[in-house]
């Protein structure tokens, strides 16, 4: 022990407390090296013969890092010819305290044996523990801290080396420590004491191996600028205007907030006008709008940022233009900025509007996109354009950028100087050529951050071993159902069966019916490395040509998978039902079950129909599904919504992978039948868990749209002559059911479709967080809810099984169960990775339907969804895909043959309007002169207007110049 220190603190309640810290120091903390035998370690990690090719240091040397280093340059230390790399304990902790991501990443590096990433914990080594001395910054502490552990590795090595019997020999050469700081002080003092430092850049720049490192490097020295141009308080930096206001300090921003002055928010850029956003303020409904760039003040789409309200008479609201980016060269960005934000005058239907000030929290992270197409390839200087819409181009230094072209690539962005119209960032990685399915897949997976890599060996090592099979043991702990005529119904081609189903009648004339779910919690238990893994990836992603697991294959399509005539483990729900689907009682039990048959919705369905099929399992899928429709009418009866989205299945070729044949999916009896048990199983596990664990169950709630969001979805349907009713879901179930036009029979789902788009997506939360009254379902008019039905799939759904395996005493409790802080953060993460698969799975289906008409030109009906100021939002039932039929280019004179009624929210061309949900008839081919965004071009057909010719998918000038010739070779290719 080297320090005791004792202190008196106050408590919450007002009572005083001696505080007593006390710090470890040991002095047999092994260096890691495999040439030093003073430490005697057993498995060292650090080479005996590190070779690294560089002009600075031709020598073997180990590495090591600083914080910023860790923070900023984590793209280089991620290279592969960067091995044999000691991270200090103190660097780890600070790197862990100010960015999660980049630790994730270190520890990911740590853990590849192939790296040579040795965590060396200087804070309890009796060396290289040094106290703060009195006045000192923590800044300074560190970097002191560092040196002292750079200091005693040298001199450590050296005493090593003179002592191991080779060195006489001349067979070795000295290893040597190299520090590596962008801190110019910090390598400085270094020197003074003898070691080796250098800056990141003067050591990449000397690896002759790999040259092009160099692009990889975060550019950060413009922050520095920015900070000393702030401090001189002058308008130009270097000869460049400042288009920018200066950001907050954290302690300004602190105090402001602490006083109410300004507000704190995350930002949300708009993907159709890019110098629009909204701000989202926790616990408040309203969004604070910002319209113009300077008002945006570089926040990044996701970042926490701070805001102050503008005046009222300073309000805006949203542009209905869809507007591109049409910046035409960097230099001429400032004009171009300033050209962008002249302001009209204020509109009658202005939103509360503000600025940002400050920020709070940068989201930033690694970007999928190409470089902008250039005559100029031999220069360094490129602007890049991210995949994702609401991120601005980005200003990187590329030597490769000939190579470079017509390829997908990663960028991080590093900072954004007041002066510069972009921000600035740095080449991390190539993905492959744009095209290129799986290199398409990969951008897709990238931009939803979605988990998709090989599960690791540790992961893999918690699987149970095969053969497999049921022991004596699980019999007596397990109520044994295999005598049952259980059945699972799903679609076609589904190998992870998460559930299945019996009903049979009973001696007193009521219905014993059984949700049968996969008991993957038996063979995931807390904590370990399996579990981690399949929290991270939360979900499994189901994309057209694929199926991102989130549980290995073993336990998906195999162990824990309800396959037919397969003996497996379950998790029982069982009702005693009346015949017209009134509960006597439940119980839950874990149990063995072997399916009858594994059907698909259709065989189901042709059973259930097929009367001269009077066998038991038919006959229980009749008795399920006359009961599902009582209970529908039930929930129906209760105000539950009916809604609709969009869904279609493609027909893929064998050998080529590409989609030949769109189709939407075919809804029978047999969907909403397992739709209704799988409902009402989530219930009674929700009011079950929810009685034993009223702090911590986790539960789903559908919090209740604002009426306000319902506007425009009522403004259409008035002009149809349909009013619809928002007071509450009941109101709004019946209005959506009596909307029925007989000459357009479409107009209903469409209805529907436009009232799920204005409702909030349902949430994860942790019962404990909530008052009773917000745990309503909105959408399912349920007072209490959870997921339960789906754990191969949900992460959500394990949580669950756990709490219910405590509740009826089938398992151990453990700490973070019962946490209800700790599952409410797992929630929220919950929450986010469910929302990003549902994204990714919308952006597969629209990749491929791309695919599809890639060398076709249809005419197809479709109908408006949105009507704008230059185009209209058009939705195509057959395919399944909304797209933008512009009636005016950027550059067109505004009073083009269409003329835009914002108050009526309609199109005319002479005797032809268009509003919303209107039928019309458009052209679609593929758009590809646009190699970043490639998209579906419309043009209008039906109605018939004559004399329109805009070009429907205007681009910017710059987009048509730098476009390059169209390839002669297909633009998609097959993996």
């Amino acid at each position: 022990m080297l320090t005791s220190k004792s202190f008196v603190k106050k408590t919450k309640k007002g009572s005083v407390i001696k505080v007593v810290r006390e710090h470890y120091l040991r002095d047999d903390i092994w260096c890691g090296s495999e040439l030093c035998e003073i430490c005697l370690q057993k498995s060292p990690i650090l080479e005996r013969h590190p070779q690294i090719d560089s002009d600075l240091c031709d020598f073997p040397h180990y590495v090591l890092p600083d914080t910023n280093v860790l923070l900023h340059q984590i793209d280089i230390l991620e290279d592969n010819i960067i091995k044999n790399v000691v991270v200090l304990q103190t660097v780890q902790q600070e790197a862990k305290h100010r960015s999660l991501p980049v630790h994730k990443r270190m520890r990911d590096l740590i853990a590849n044996a192939d790296k040579k990433f040795y965590v060396f914990t200087n804070e309890h080594h009796r060396e290289t523990y040094s106290e703060r001395k009195p006045g000192e910054t923590p800044n300074d502490y560190s970097d002191r801290l560092i040196r002292r552990a750079a200091k005693w590795y040298r001199d450590h090595l050296q005493l090593a080396r003179r002592q191991e019997s080779k060195v006489s020999s001349g067979e070795d050469r000295d290893v040597s420590i190299v520090l590596l700081t962008n801190d110019l002080s910090n390598r400085d003092k270094a020197r003074e004491d003898g070691m080796l430092a250098y800056t990141v850049h003067e050591y990449v720049k000397s690896l002759t191996a790999k040259p092009e490192l160099i692009d990889r490097l975060a550019q950060i020295a413009s922050a520095e600028r920015e900070r000393k141009q702030r401090d001189a308080d002058i308008s130009t930096d270097g000869g460049r205007k400042v288009l920018f206001p200066e950001h907050m300090s954290t302690s300004q921003l602190q105090s402001a907030i602490k006083k109410g002055k300004i507000k704190q928010g995350t930002f949300h850029a708009s993907s159709e006008n890019f110098r629009e956003g909204h701000v989202s303020i926790h616990g408040e409904e309203q969004m604070i709008f910002i319209k113009g760039l300077a008002n945006q003040n570089r926040a990044v789409n996701g970042d926490v940022v701070a805001i102050e309200i503008l005046p009222k008479q300073q309000w805006a609201c949203p542009s209905s233009i869809v507007a591109v980016d049409n910046a035409k060269k960097e230099e001429e960005g400032e004009k171009d900025f300033e050209e962008n934000e002249s302001v009209s005058s204020q509109p009658t239907n202005s939103q509360p509007s503000g600025k940002v000030v400050g920020i709070v929290k940068r989201n930033w992270r690694p970007y999928c996109g190409v470089l902008q197409p250039s005559n100029n390839t031999e220069g360094t200087r490129h602007l890049f354009m991210a995949a994702e819409k609401k991120i601005p181009k980005i200003r990187i230094e590329t030597r490769q950028a000939a190579s470079l072209q017509g390829q997908r690539i990663i960028v991080s962005i590093d900072s954004w100087p007041r002066n510069s119209r972009y921000p600035m960032g740095h080449f991390v990685r190539l993905l492959g050529e744009i095209g290129d399915r799986d290199t398409e897949n990969e951008v897709l997976l990238l931009e939803h951050d979605v988990p998709h890599q090989p599960f690791s060996e540790a992961v893999l090592s918690f699987l149970p071993k095969m053969p497999w099979g049921i022991t004596e043991e699980d019999v007596k702990v397990r109520e044994d159902l295999r005598h049952l005529d259980i059945c699972s119904v799903d679609p076609p081609g589904c190998t992870d069966i998460d559930d299945a189903l019996h009903c049979r009648e009973i001696s007193n004339g009521n219905l014993e019916v059984g949700v049968h779910i996969a008991d993957v919690t038996h063979f995931i238990r807390p904590g370990n490395a399996l579990d981690d893994e399949a929290f991270n990836r939360g979900t499994t992603v189901y994309l057209v040509d694929k199926r991102i697991d989130m549980v290995p294959e073993l336990l998906s399509s195999n162990l824990c998978s309800l396959r037919g005539n397969e003996v497996r483990f379950a998790f029982t729900c069982i009702w005693e039902m009346t015949p017209k689907a009134e509960i006597v009682n439940t119980r839950f039990t874990k149990s063995i079950i072997r399916s009858r048959a594994a059907f698909t919705y259709e065989e189901a369905q042709l059973r259930i129909d097929d009367k001269s099929m009077n066998d038991s399992i038919t006959l229980g899928l009749r008795g399920l599904n006359r009961l599902a429709k009582i209970l529908k009418q039930k929930r129906l009866d209760n105000g539950a919504l009916v809604l609709a989205s969009p869904e279609i299945r493609f027909s893929m070729d064998s050998e080529t992978h590409d989609p030949i044949e769109v189709q939407q999916k075919e809804l029978r009896e047999t969907n909403s039948m397992v739709e209704e048990f799988m409902l009402l199983a989530n219930i009674s596990v929700a009011k079950q868990i929810f009685e034993e664990f009223p702090q911590c169950a986790c539960l789903r709630r559908h919090p209740t749209p604002a009426p306000s969001s319902y506007e425009p979805v009522i403004k259409a349907a008035l002009a149809k002559g349909v009013k619809l009713e928002v007071d509450n879901g009941f109101a709004l179930a019946r209005s959506l059911d009596k909307a029925v036009l007989s000459d357009e029979p479409f107009f209903n789902t469409l209805l529907r479709m436009m009232t799920t788009r204005c409702m909030t997506q349902a949430l994860y939360f942790s019962s404990g967080t909530l008052p009773y009254e917000d745990f309503f379902h909105y959408g399912l008019a349920a007072p209490i809810y959870t997921h339960f039905t789906s754990p191969i799939r949900r992460y959500s759904d394990i949580l669950v099984h756990r709490a219910l395996a405590v509740a009826i005493h089938a398992d151990q409790s453990y700490p973070s169960l019962l946490d209800k802080q700790k599952v409410q953060t797992m929630c929220n993460h919950l929450n986010i990775r469910h929302r990003m698969a549902q994204y990714a799975g919308r952006a597969s289906v629209a990749l491929h339907t791309q695919i599809f008409l890639k060398e076709k030109v249809l005419d197809e009906e479709g109908y408006i969804i949105f009507v704008r100021k230059n185009a209209v939002q058009v939705f195509i039932p057959k395919y399944g895909f909304e797209g933008t039929l512009f009636l005016k280019g950027p550059d067109k004179d505004k009073d083009g043959i269409f003329h835009y009624n914002e108050e009526e929210c309609t199109q005319s061309a002479g005797a032809v309007t268009l509003r919303g949900f209107d039928k019309v008839r458009v052209q679609i081919s593929a758009e590809t002169s646009n190699i970043q965004h490639q998209r579906l071009r419309l043009k209008l057909v039906e109605p018939k207007v004559p004399g329109f010719s805009v070009d429907p998918l205007p681009q910017t000038a710059e987009e048509a110049e730098s476009q390059p010739p169209p390839s002669k070779k297909p633009r998609w290719k097959s993996s």
